[in-house]
């Protein structure tokens, strides 16, 4: 019976994670049947496998992550958000099957996980929050002189600009741009200035 609810709690905790939070907030559907995928794959197995020696259950659980990451590498890229959410799927296929001292434990770390992935993967914090390559059709080669541009560009404040390439001979310049948009965008900018999405 105490597996039984164990098992209910993960499928409600890895459903909320999935369809209540990833899927209206990122909108991805093939990452929806991935992560679904990748947590009754690790909950089977583990179920298969479980042991009552907790070393080899977290042997296996670790095992499993490593296996799992390798075949993230290999397949198509994910942004960080999305490799949070993956590694959260996994962990409560692990913590839906691994025998501990307490099913509340268990859990509890359930509720723990989706609770904080709710809490940081929230819009309304991070929304101003904006990363971008940006190509520039002019060469800039002072710091100073490319942040200002870029300001002036994006109308938001620039917290970083990493400059990746500059093309003295085709005039252009890309660059990897952090900045948050600000509510008075600047409307000045230099004619020679684009920006390619």
């Amino acid at each position: 019976m105490t597996e039984i609810a164990l098992l209910g709690a993960e499928l409600t905790a890895v459903t909320l994670l999935v369809l209540g939070l990833y899927f209206p907030r990122h909108r991805r559907w093939d990452l929806v049947v991935a992560y679904f995928g990748v947590n009754v794959g690790v909950l089977a197995v583990s179920s298969a496998l479980r042991t009552t020696e907790s070393g080899a259950g977290l042997g296996m659980g670790l095992a499993l992550f490593g296996v799992l990451s390798i075949i993230r590498l290999r397949s198509t890229e994910l942004d960080q958000t999305e490799v949070a959410y993956y590694f959260s799927a996994l962990a409560l296929g692990l913590l839906g099957s691994l025998a501990t001292t307490s099913i509340w434990w268990n859990i509890g770390l359930m509720v723990l996980v989706v609770a904080v992935i709710a809490t940081v993967d929230n819009r309304r914090y991070l929304a101003r929050y904006q990363q971008q390559i940006v190509v520039l059709d002019v060469a800039v080669t002072n710091h100073a002189e490319l942040v200002d541009r870029l300001e002036i560009l994006l109308g938001a404040r620039v917290h970083s600009a990493r400059t990746q390439r500059i093309d003295l001979i085709n005039e252009s310049t890309v660059v990897d741009v952090r900045w948050t948009a600000t509510r008075t965008a600047r409307t000045t900018r230099p004619a020679e200035m684009a920006v390619h999405l």
